[in-house]
């Protein structure tokens, strides 16, 4: 499996699509892993772009220092990690935790940026949002897989999905016994740190801001936030999905996105990235 030494810490990675293509990063929700998040992405950006998956640290295949996280590191991680694989610019799509690694990266790594899609993320948490959090980390602390598997589940979905994807959620509720729950418990904690509304106003790329209809969590007065902040952003929403929405509705999330990354690349002049691999 594919790794490579970021700082202190080695970085499960993949990249899929043709090389010399402009790069995109998708970036893991907390719960996410790299080899299995995506699915239902990884063509449809692997037929226009050189793709790039990674596990951030105390995430899947990764290293999991027993250590506390930060947003902020997870951002100098995906940094050191285009160092590693030659990679000089990059549109980055990050995905709730991710969408906060996302735009910490906007915000302390300007010149690495092509175009940013910041999707069922927040730059704050609200008191709402805080309980919910603390609740999955007291869990996970106690390291009961089902139990955390049933206080996390009907946030990340939405109802209908729930009823009619029992297979895969089934599928789901056995990787959960695999997690790393210490692991989880940091990055819990480093979510609940986040503070990154003030700073919105210095993320300079193109971005677009992807909500869901059905999110409970981080849905769209958070969307709205980032849209009062980031000048210039644009907003969609997903119908008829929850927090999970690539998961829900992938058709409608890839092309929301992916075609926000074409008018990017259609109007970009210049070095647009490149890898080494």
């Amino acid at each position: 499996m594919p790794r490579t030494q970021v700082g202190a810490v080695e970085l499960y990675y993949e990249l899929h699509g043709p090389e010399g293509a402009p790069v995109v990063a998708l970036v893991n929700g907390i719960l996410m892993n790299a080899a299995t998040g995506w699915l239902a992405q990884r063509d449809a950006f692997a037929a226009r772009y050189r793709l790039l998956l990674h596990d951030c640290r105390g995430q899947g295949q990764s290293d999991h220092p027993d250590e506390p996280y930060s947003i902020a590191v997870h951002a100098d991680d995906l940094a050191g990690l285009f160092d590693a694989l030659g990679i000089a610019r990059a549109h980055v799509l990050g995905l709730s935790y991710g969408g906060e690694v996302a735009q910490a990266f906007a915000i302390a790594h300007p010149g690495r940026l092509l175009g940013l899609v910041l999707a069922n993320t927040v730059s704050e948490v609200g008191p709402e949002l805080r309980l919910v959090v603390e609740s999955w980390a007291d869990v996970a602390r106690r390291a009961v897989p089902d139990e955390f598997f049933r206080v996390t589940v009907p946030w990340n979905f939405s109802p209908p999905f729930i009823r009619t994807h029992q297979a895969l959620l089934e599928e789901a509720r056995r990787r959960y016994a695999q997690l790393d729950y210490p692991a989880v418990v940091r990055l819990c904690d480093a979510f609940l740190a986040l503070h990154l509304t003030p700073d919105l106003h210095r993320i300079a790329a193109s971005t677009s801001v992807i909500w869901a209809e059905h999110d409970l969590i981080k849905g769209r007065a958070y969307a709205d936030i980032l849209l009062r902040h980031i000048a210039g952003a644009e907003g969609h929403e997903v119908h008829g999905a929850g927090h999970a929405a690539h998961w829900e509705q992938p058709a409608e999330f890839n092309r929301i996105a992916l075609e926000f990354l074409a008018r990017i690349d259609a109007s970009t002049r210049g070095p647009r990235g490149s890898t080494s691999v």
